[in-house]
């Protein structure tokens, strides 16, 4: 995992963020161009400057380029937690990517961080993000049943919670 940098859109694009299915699942619209994630890219760089951004891209140690992201969708500096959120490219997905950013987030957050929580959601048909969390460190917390609308079809769907406390965190 590391900063992601302009030089990543072509791989984004090859990789995941074009693919409808994927970004479907990852609750985000797919990108229709380099140029659009190039714009993206743009903004997510930007963002860096800002001590409440956290995101990084996850590639493969054999040189694939970015095969997917994970990072804080929001974090409360008031209560000290955040939320987090990842995605990795179908050809990656059922291989450990994800759960092996996640780990390291979950590391990241006690260790080189002030938060004392880390929270996360998936939804009740997103059953590959279903299994990263139960693998996790991440404990279940709950489910809310049919608190998820998806605009486009129309349907309802639960969320499905877990979280880690900094106290129950061991390295």
């Amino acid at each position: 995992m590391r900063p992601f940098m302009q030089q990543d859109a072509g791989s984004m694009y090859a990789n995941w963020i074009s693919d409808p299915l994927v970004q479907e699942d990852y609750g985000e619209p797919a990108y229709r161009s380099v140029a659009e994630v190039e714009a993206l890219l743009e903004k997510w760089t930007a963002a860096y400057s800002r001590e409440d951004v956290y995101r990084w891209a996850i590639e493969r140690k054999d040189g694939e380029g970015c095969i997917g992201q994970i990072a804080f969708c929001s974090v409360d500096t008031l209560h000290h937690y955040a939320d987090i959120e990842y995605c990795i490219g179908a050809a990656y997905q059922n291989k450990g990517y994800a759960g092996e950013a996640l780990e390291a987030v979950i590391r990241f957050t006690f260790t080189a961080t002030g938060l004392q929580r880390l929270q996360a959601f998936h939804r009740g048909r997103n059953i590959g993000s279903g299994r990263v969390l139960r693998k996790s460190s991440m404990k279940y917390e709950g489910t809310q049943r049919q608190s998820f609308y998806y605009v486009d079809s129309g349907e309802y769907d639960d969320r499905i919670h877990y979280g880690i406390v900094k106290g129950d965190y061991s390295p």
